[in-house]
């Protein structure tokens, strides 16, 4: 596809920075590089350059990569300005190239969409390059990796490939079956390896789960009686005070939640209104708001300030309880072993270690795994399912026709994971998710 608008955009952080990079990309970036420089820096070395103006007043001066295509991001002739990070700097030379016919400034995401329309990465790289770029912790940035590395795409495209070849198989068997080289049966050939790929489809599928932990945290929600310490108990673990902490019952009335980091895993931890029986409206609608975050938790930690816990709510039977006992720095209230998981008092920091450890334990085991091949995104799990069910009917047919069809769906829901086929409504939801001179 060829653009005939060049693009330019800041492709760095917030300024004001130490260095800023400002990226152009398109049929004019030549053009554009000898008008700031002077001259046409020698291809992909990082050479000083004065950057100037129309009236040849200097704006900066910095380092002028050129990237002449394909051999670029893009695919496409592609330069980056390293510049001096300041507000004003980045303005002015944004200001200029904004003068310049021809150019206009990138919209979110159009670096990365040039590179896929030019076949530079394909959609799953392309999600797995936006992933890289908010990734917040190391779990999530080795997901993002595989995927923005290509190596999860790999695995994809072998897929595609033993499809193809399955179906030329079945197509040459009903097109020619009277010539004497199409073999008169695939079903030895082909249909093996057909429900092998299912079952290696069906087992990635079940690795959803795991990504959808890594990528978007361990949901856990702290929740308990009044003043049962879930707030304190918030503020220790995220080391800031986030909630309110009084000694009046009900001073919780809406979940607040922070992100955390533990064992590499990302974990959003949910502070809840206290469980209890009230006619207040406020409190009432704050109680409902904790009890729906409960039945979506992965794990409920359930506080309580005396022996015995509030457990008369209804927690999903596979979901995790860990019994808190809190306050123990007080010495009028006795506890047995036996009464709790975890003893801990927020005041004197007794107990927070092990409860980490425990929550800890409860994270997947990634122990020994070199790759993290799984379907981060709900599109990827649907066409996953699509093509599964798809397998499945074909290999339960007995018609080759039905048989046929079937697996050229499969193939195309496989296809529409890389962007290989029918993804045009997919691409300005996916890009959109990119920053301005991404």
């Amino acid at each position: 596809m060829q653009f005939t608008d060049t693009i330019y955009a800041l492709s760095s952080g917030s300024l004001p920075a130490g260095v800023a990079v400002i990226r152009i990309s398109g049929p004019a970036t030549a053009d554009v590089v000898f008008r700031l420089c002077g001259a046409l820096t020698p291809a992909r070395q990082a050479t000083l350059r004065t950057i100037r103006d129309r009236n040849g007043e200097a704006l900066d001066t910095g380092l002028v990569v050129y990237f002449p295509g394909p051999a670029s991001f893009t695919g496409e002739d592609c330069c980056e300005l390293q510049v001096h990070g300041g507000r004003a700097v980045v303005h002015a030379i944004l200001d200029e190239l904004a003068g310049i016919k021809g150019l206009r400034h990138a919209e979110a995401g159009e670096f990365s969409r040039r590179a896929f329309q030019h076949s530079k990465m394909d959609l799953v790289e392309v999600e797995g390059l936006a992933d890289l770029i908010a990734a917040e912790t190391e779990m999530q940035r080795r997901l993002a990796l595989e995927q923005s590395g290509g190596g999860q795409s790999a695995v994809y495209q072998g897929w595609a490939g033993r499809l193809t070849h399955a179906r030329a198989m079945i197509e040459a068997e009903l097109d020619f079956a009277d010539e004497d080289d199409v073999p008169g049966s695939v079903s030895a050939s082909v249909w093996k390896d057909i429900e092998k790929l299912r079952g290696e489809i069906d087992a990635h599928l079940d690795r959803a789960g795991l990504a959808e932990i890594i990528r978007d945290g361990l949901k856990i929600v702290i929740a308990g009686e009044p003043n049962a310490g879930k707030s304190s108990l918030l503020n220790a673990l995220a080391k800031r005070d986030i909630a309110i902490v009084t000694e009046i019952a009900g001073t919780t009335r809406d979940v607040l939640s922070v992100d955390l980091s533990l064992a590499g895993f990302s974990v959003k931890l949910f502070d809840t209104a206290g469980l209890r029986d009230t006619e207040e409206v406020v409190e009432r609608e704050g109680i409902r708001r904790a009890r729906e975050a409960i039945g979506h938790a992965d794990i409920v930690i359930l506080l309580s300030e005396k022996p015995g816990f509030h457990t008369e709510e209804e927690i999903p039977p596979n979901v995790p309880v860990i019994r808190v006992a809190t306050k123990i720095d007080r010495h009028d209230i006795r506890w047995d072993a036996k009464d709790a998981d975890i003893f801990l008092s927020t005041k004197t920091g007794a107990g927070i270690n092990d409860l980490l450890q425990t929550l800890s334990s409860h994270l997947p085991d990634l122990a020994g795994r070199t790759s993290l091949s799984m379907p981060s995104r709900r599109r990827h799990v649907d066409c996953f399912r699509q093509a599964k069910d798809a397998l499945e009917q074909s290999l339960a047919s007995k018609d080759l026709d039905i048989q046929a069809e079937q697996l050229r769906l499969a193939s195309e829901a496989l296809g529409r994971i890389t962007g290989r086929v029918d993804v045009e409504n997919l691409l300005d939801v996916i890009f959109s998710e990119f920053c301005i001179g991404k």
